[in-house]
């Protein structure tokens, strides 16, 4: 298999990235368990504010990735700075045909490695209480399970669940 989780460059590699992180806000918004997520967290102009900011995205706050399968742009993910030593995953995505392939074990170990690059010592994240396969991936991957670590729109108390990791050297674990 031919992968690569590359930093977006030039306004090719860019759109790709905008796209794919459509496709996952259109993703949670398509399903109907998960629509209130994409409604309150991802609605047109939030999302297209998030990704007009690069420099939040771009070291020294944070890092973009773009996972590249035989030259094709199959999945997203990115890092970014909350507070001095600790760092957010947010927006991690396949597309259907590269979930179960390991890309997702790829992409996340290499954001881990973005977080602890940038000098954070603990990164969190979150995810939709339905979204019960992401669940059990971060969980295998070392994640642990915690409580909000911001705040929280009451219409959404209940619906998320959140996770950290401390970045010692190499903490993710192998599929």
């Amino acid at each position: 298999m031919t992968y690569q989780f590359i930093e977006p460059q030039g306004a090719a590699q860019m759109q790709a990235f905008r796209e794919l992180n459509w496709a996952y806000r259109d993703y949670l918004r398509d399903d109907p368990d998960t629509r209130a997520l994409a409604e309150v967290f991802y609605p047109d102009d939030i999302l297209a504010a998030a990704l007009a900011d690069e420099a939040a995205y771009r070291p020294p706050l944070g890092r973009m990735r773009l996972v590249m399968h035989s030259g094709r742009a199959v999945g997203c993910g990115s890092v970014h700075t909350l507070a001095t030593g600790d760092a957010e995953i947010k927006r991690v995505f396949l597309t259907e045909q590269a979930r179960g392939s390991g890309l997702g074990w790829g992409l996340m170990n290499q954001l881990l490695k973005d977080a602890r690059d940038l000098g954070h010592a603990r990164v969190v994240m979150d995810t939709g209480i339905q979204l019960k396969a992401a669940q059990r991936f971060y969980d295998r991957m070392g994640f642990r399970r915690r409580g909000p670590y911001q705040e929280v729109p009451d219409s959404m108390r209940g619906q998320l669940v959140f996770f950290e990791m401390d970045l010692a050297p190499s903490t993710a674990k192998k599929p």
